[in-house]
């Protein structure tokens, strides 16, 4: 494996340790969030997950293209 591959790698790792530790913020937040305001919270995941599906949906056309 050249230099190249093998720093890129590290970075993606180092990128992954870090998103791992915020996607632990994220999720408390989250639980605040639902205790605080139930239905709020629902409404505002509703959004996410809508947006979420149309990030996916644009991903698969990207992944699609050869």
């Amino acid at each position: 494996m050249n230099q190249k591959i093998k720093k890129s790698l590290k970075i993606i790792n180092q990128i992954q340790k870090i998103r791992s530790k915020n996607n632990v913020n994220w999720m408390d937040l989250l639980r605040l969030a639902v205790k605080l305001d139930h239905k709020t919270t629902s409404e505002i995941m509703s959004k996410i997950y809508l947006d979420d599906q149309k990030i996916s949906a644009l991903a698969k056309k990207l992944s699609n293209i050869k």
